[in-house]
């Protein structure tokens, strides 16, 4: 059964969705989402022998919003070993999308011996990216006007039938809440100035050998074209690319079968359920 609750931390409240028993896997989604967009993989990981968990990221859907909150990939990385704490949680296999799989990453880096393995999705951060991507993920979100959405969302997606009225509807009134537009302006600016300080290749390939890391890229992302995948790979001597067909920046929400069948031997062998 998926569930749903608010959790206190140390930088505010963030909400948490889970579902399922057994080693645990922490699932960080990427800027201006929320913990929504993994749900359904939740649901289905959980169904799987696994406590699966995902979580809003400060400023990002029900989660605080203070705009002195954490607005970087290592505060929200600490976060996350924060989250794993208040869960009682010693170890937790993590994965993350975009911006999401930059600061597990980092997590990973700052606390290998609570992380056996990682999953990075769309991967922001383990490897440069070029000031135009950086710039155009920035510009995107910071739109305001419920029309802008529609571009946004078709940006991500493959299939532009994804992109309904009522997505976008849900999608304007939560990225325009009072105070999201300001910590999501703080990230945005991060992104384009402050995170060249902040890549993690070297460091997580001295921490991680290759078969401790999964790489998963849609075929066609446009956000983090497919090549960053292939630069990724090769920064981290080599792991595994899993590349989905027939979708773009979200293969968890297009195309879940093709994803969760790259996934689930991953996380059951580094969880000790092969």
């Amino acid at each position: 059964m998926l569930i749903q609750y608010p959790l206190p931390l140390p930088t505010g409240v963030t909400r948490i969705i889970e579902c399922g028993q057994g080693p645990a896997v922490i699932f960080a989604h990427g800027l201006g989402a929320r913990a929504d967009r993994w749900a359904s993989t939740v649901a289905r990981i959980g169904a799987q022998n696994f406590r699966a968990i995902t979580y809003d990221l400060h400023g990002h859907g029900f989660a605080s919003k203070e705009l002195d909150g954490p607005a970087d990939v290592p505060a929200l990385a600490a976060q996350t070993l924060a989250l794993m704490d208040a869960l009682g949680l010693e170890t937790a296999i993590l994965a993350g999308t975009s911006l999401g799989a930059h600061i597990v990453a980092y997590a990973a880096c700052l606390a290998p011996a609570r992380i056996p393995a990682l999953a990075l999705v769309g991967a922001l951060g383990i490897v440069p990216i070029d000031q135009a991507v950086a710039e155009t993920i920035s510009r995107n979100v910071r739109a305001t006007q419920r029309a802008q959405f529609y571009g946004k969302l078709k940006f991500v997606m493959h299939d532009p039938t994804h992109v309904t009225e009522a997505f976008v509807d849900e999608e304007w009134r939560m990225n325009t809440a009072p105070g999201t537009i300001d910590v999501f302006a703080r990230l945005g600016d991060y992104l384009t100035t402050g995170i060249s300080r902040d890549y993690v290749a070297e460091k997580l390939s001295s921490l991680y050998k290759p078969e401790k890391l999964l790489l998963l890229w849609g075929a066609e992302d446009k956000a983090v074209p497919l090549a960053v995948g292939h630069a990724c790979q090769e920064a981290l001597g080599g792991p595994e690319l899993a590349i989905i067909p027939e979708s773009n920046h979200c293969p968890y929400f297009e195309q879940p079968e093709k994803f969760d069948a790259a996934l689930i031997p991953f996380l059951r062998r580094h969880a000790g359920l092969a």
